[in-house]
């Protein structure tokens, strides 16, 4: 059994600690101790620890002694924290979806022997991980992914729960989109082209620009199109467009009474109970990958992954927790099953690139009941 330490104790952490304590040492460490004994409480086989990742000596300190991490913190302290690890020459996988580029840390990360696989959720994470699949055995030209979580209960105005801060949401609806069109670089505002998408067990939703292309744009420059939308419920756009137009997601802070705040913060502090997902809340998943291109007969080919799934009742695990977590906790075994070697910086996509790999994590997935179900349909 391997020593893990998953850093973050949020609805995601948190799964995937109590997955990974199925086979191997667990401690959980997060800045808020009624959180981390909130967990203990359920589950005494996991060790606990309270972390202020800010405090890199002490981070470094606590993480050297394990076999891997797991980071799980909020994207905005996500880079640096994963710096840290590195430079405690510790093997680590990540889930933060940082706004930096990730491989900014490569050249550290292989000075220093560790493996970083990076960006391992359902999206990005999973996307990824079928691309890098079929750019090694298709000549592709397309690639679109479609993703969302979404509460099964529509409350009015924004018929949206989140299992995460809203500060990582708003980061979403302002961080500007890049596409790739026609082999270029296309970045368009968040929040456009707004679209309705039809799926089954869902009906109608909506499909607008987010940016989550992340290391797809430098890793396969070579397919011509690639993008990347969020699906919310039709209506949800329109509100949000409304709040960012207003002023309320700006970062610069005003005075207002003799206070100095910013509106994002005062934005995200109102919104944090509107948008919070409760911990037996059901919700939902659900996924749209789609790839074109040039099979190895020389025939056009379209391929699709689906992907539909639910809170589970049984173990009062959200379905965002289970299937953004458990595509972790599966290339965290992977890892330690050394089925990926390599040293430096990885996202999801160059595991693909490895059948063993891809296999690996969608039958890791398959055995927690996520189940990817693939279409291929031949374009003539």
């Amino acid at each position: 059994m391997s020593r893990i330490i998953v850093i973050g104790a949020g609805m995601v952490g948190s799964a995937m600690a109590i997955d990974m304590a199925k086979k191997h040492h667990v401690t959980l460490a997060d800045i808020s101790q009624p959180i981390l004994d909130a967990v203990k409480s359920r589950h005494a086989e996991i060790k606990i620890q309270q972390l202020d990742v800010c405090n890199k000596a002490d981070l470094q300190t606590l993480v050297r002694p394990f076999d891997l991490a797991i980071c799980a913190v909020p994207g905005f302290l996500g880079f640096e924290t994963l710096k840290a690890i590195i430079e405690a020459e510790v093997n680590v996988v990540d889930i933060s979806f940082f706004p930096e580029n990730a491989f900014d840390l490569d050249a550290l990360a292989k000075t220093k022997n560790v493996t970083a696989i990076v960006d391992c959720g359902v999206a990005p994470g999973m996307g990824n991980l079928i691309l890098g699949r079929y750019n090694e055995i298709m000549k592709l030209s397309d690639f679109e992914c479609l993703v969302g979580g979404l509460p099964k209960e529509k409350k009015w105005p924004f018929c949206y729960k989140a299992p995460f801060s809203p500060i990582d949401v708003i980061e979403e609806y302002t961080r500007p989109a890049r596409y790739v069109e026609h082999g270029e670089l296309v970045v368009r505002d968040p929040l456009s082209d707004c679209e309705y998408v039809e799926f089954d067990r869902v009906g109608t939703l909506e499909a607008f620009n987010t940016d989550g292309l992340r290391s797809l744009i430098y890793t396969m420059s070579h397919i011509p199109n690639m993008k990347e939308k969020t699906l919310r419920y039709p209506g949800h756009v329109e509100y949000v467009k409304v709040l960012k137009a207003s002023g309320f997601f700006n970062r610069e802070k005003i005075d207002f009474g003799g206070i100095s705040i910013s509106p994002l913060d005062f934005t995200s502090k109102i919104l944090i109970d509107e948008w919070k997902l409760g911990e037996t809340e059901e919700e939902y998943t659900v996924m749209r990958v789609s790839l074109k291109g040039i099979n190895g007969k020389g025939q056009g080919e379209e391929i699709i992954y689906n992907l539909y799934d639910d809170y589970c009742k049984a173990t009062q695990t959200s379905s965002m927790a289970r299937t953004t977590g458990y595509t972790a906790t599966a290339v965290a075994n992977l890892f330690l099953e050394d089925l990926f070697t390599e040293k430096g910086i990885f996202p999801p996509e160059l595991l693909g690139q490895h059948e063993s790999c891809f296999n690996y994590v969608l039958n890791y997935l398959s055995e927690r009941n996520i189940h990817y179900k693939k279409s291929l349909h031949l374009i003539h």
